[in-house]
């Protein structure tokens, strides 16, 4: 299997993976690798199918990731993503074996990651984690859950202000990062949304690591509040924005 992990010498020219497919310069694509080339001397791995295809893991030390979870010696895995055509083909076990082998080989305490009580979009398959021995070590009131494989009987958890879930504001609150190719598209949909029907929101980029631990809510890149409660982590489609406004 031909794995690539990107290096500030290759991150100009390496596909980044996700199934955006356009020709041309992508902006989201651009603000990802804007954002892996501050990431990459942190310790953040990004590790791909030396391919055009959606076959990737993506994983930094627990204390430089852009989390509200906190521990000592851990990796936090943010995502791990096989699609298409690539599905079945042992290629999602390589990638997570190869994570926790780096765990190990560096002297970490283990692996950790966020996962709820039922399957979220964009968030990484935690039954596929928990065939590797990951367990629920901390859970919040609204059904997310942090999964750890613990190498040695410790366990990372949530920032106390990971489980406040509300805010003062009361109108949309989006909290974003540039990490994920799709936000900034998703962004300006909702924007336009918003505009056409005269509703007030607010944008809130998550630009440093600080401000990403001291989030109100669990978070893995994205985060929705609506009437000062949290709504959910996923990016959403219209549909989904019309049943949060009718709450």
């Amino acid at each position: 299997m031909d794995f690539l992990t990107l290096t500030p010498q290759n991150l100009a020219n390496e596909h980044l993976c996700c199934i955006i497919r356009s020709r041309k310069i992508h902006e989201g694509v651009e603000a990802k690798r804007a954002w892996l080339s501050e990431q990459l001397n942190d310790g953040h791995i990004f590790r791909k199918l030396n391919a055009k295809a959606c076959v990737f893991v993506e994983y930094a030390p627990l204390e430089s990731a852009w989390t509200p979870i906190v521990g000592e010696n851990y990796f936090y895995l943010y995502c791990l993503w096989v699609d298409g055509e690539y599905k079945g083909k042992g290629l999602g076990r390589a990638l997570m074996e190869s994570c926790l082998n780096d765990a190990k080989e560096k002297g970490k305490s283990g692996v950790c990651m966020l996962g709820a009580k039922r399957q979220k979009h964009w968030l990484s398959n935690q039954s596929f984690a928990k065939k590797f021995g990951f367990e629920v070590v901390d859970s919040t009131a609204n059904g997310y859950e942090l999964l750890a494989l613990s190498f040695d009987d410790t366990a990372p958890k949530f920032a106390p202000n990971a489980k406040q879930c509300t805010i003062d504001n009361q109108e949309l609150t989006i909290y974003y990062s540039l990490q994920c190719p799709y936000i900034l598209q998703n962004i300006q949909m909702i924007e336009n949304y918003c505009t056409a029907h005269n509703i007030c929101a607010s944008f809130v980029q998550v630009d440093s690591l600080q401000k990403a631990k001291e989030l109100p809510c669990v978070f893995n890149n994205f985060a929705v509040f609506y009437k000062g409660q949290f709504a959910t982590i996923n990016l959403l489609d219209i549909p989904t924005l019309q049943r949060i406004f009718k709450r």
